[in-house]
């Protein structure tokens, strides 16, 4: 009896080993595979990502969020209204800047004190919340994140459209550190292997840059190929390939969007312990602001509905004239940008 025990043990440790190494090899195919695609033809799949991803992957993000959404502040109260309230002024201001630009005549160095001020709004914002996140951890200390801020926020006026630029590549690696963080709820034999095989990002990385730093910038013999290379920051740095700016950035969008889309709910993120079946995404049942007794399901429905439906305009909309649509997304999406530090934090 005792030999068929630990046989049966000793299986389940197999097995779960098996599924640690297949999880870390769909990663690192995934990243490599993601890195040929955006280095081979970054402006065509570039296109191509955007149309069919971009609108879906809000939608995961949306319904992950309302999963973490408490039924009650409770303790929280002062939290959430502060990262309500910032996300709903910091969108609002972000959407207006471009209405602004095209509605004066601004010299360049008025448009990046704007730019810098709402940068520093942007870093004030989150440090208020990082310092309320800190007062419902009595055995942390969050007070460090003040002259970091600081730091960060000085680094900002130096150059503040190369800031902006710069949270434009970090913002998809925060989907590896929420991803980091569900791994480490549930699933967290598999987090050690995880955070190592992260090291593999920084190493295509470079090879990408040691291959495409001495191509040819790419073509922008149109407009959606040049809005395509501004938005990876061809004009802001010149000296370097366009092609190796948007590949990059296209990678770590790529990135981004599987995480959310493929790794996240393969880990069982949305469909609660113990069921790995991605038909369950749907399922209400997993949203505790939507299940609880004293929660809101015609609300959480109603919202995730109009997620849907919001995907579905995006869809035609990129099919009917794409790049109005494109430069429409890339500025309201700065909503779910700044929707994931609260979230986030509320993680750690």
């Amino acid at each position: 009896m005792q030999n068929a025990f630990e046989i049966q043990i000793s299986g389940g440790q197999s097995k779960e080993a098996d599924r640690t190494q297949l999880f870390v090899l769909a990663l690192a195919l995934g990243i490599v595979s993601a890195a040929l695609l955006a280095s081979w033809l970054p402006l065509q799949v570039s296109i191509a990502t955007v149309f069919l991803f971009a609108g879906p992957h809000n939608w995961f993000e949306l319904r992950y969020f309302l999963m973490r959404l408490p039924v009650r502040f409770g303790r929280s109260r002062a939290f959430f209204l502060t990262a309500f309230g910032g996300l709903a002024f910091l969108t609002s201001t972000y959407v207006s800047l471009p209405l602004i630009y095209r509605a004066t005549a601004w010299s360049n160095e008025a448009w990046l004190i704007l730019l810098g001020s709402w940068n520093t709004l942007l870093l004030a914002w989150v440090c208020t919340l990082a310092l309320l996140r800190g007062k419902q951890k009595p055995r942390s200390n969050w007070t460090w994140i003040v002259p970091a801020i600081m730091l960060v926020g000085a680094l900002n006026w130096l150059q503040p459209d190369l800031f902006s630029l710069a949270l434009v590549y970090i913002h998809p690696l925060v989907a590896l550190w929420f991803l980091d963080r569900q791994l480490k709820r549930t699933r967290q034999q598999w987090l050690k292997t995880y955070r190592r095989s992260l090291i593999l990002i920084p190493i295509v990385v470079a090879v990408m840059a040691w291959q495409l730093s001495q191509t040819t910038s790419l073509s922008e013999d149109n407009g959606l190929f040049w809005r395509i290379t501004q938005h990876s920051g061809a004009e802001l740095l010149p000296n370097i390939s366009s092609h190796l700016l948007v590949s990059v950035h296209l990678f770590l969008e790529m990135l981004h969007y599987g995480v959310w889309i493929v790794a996240l709910p393969l880990v069982g993120m949305m469909i609660g312990p113990g069921r790995n079946n991605l038909a369950h995404v749907l399922n209400l049942k997993t949203v505790p602001v939507a299940t609880h007794p004293r929660g809101f399901p015609k609300l959480v429905t109603t919202v995730l509905a109009m997620g849907v439906a919001v995907v579905l305009i995006l869809w035609v909309g990129f099919a009917v004239d794409y790049s109005t649509t494109r430069d429409i997304y890339f500025t309201v999406a700065i909503a779910h940008v700044i929707a994931e530090a609260p979230f986030l934090m509320k993680m750690l």
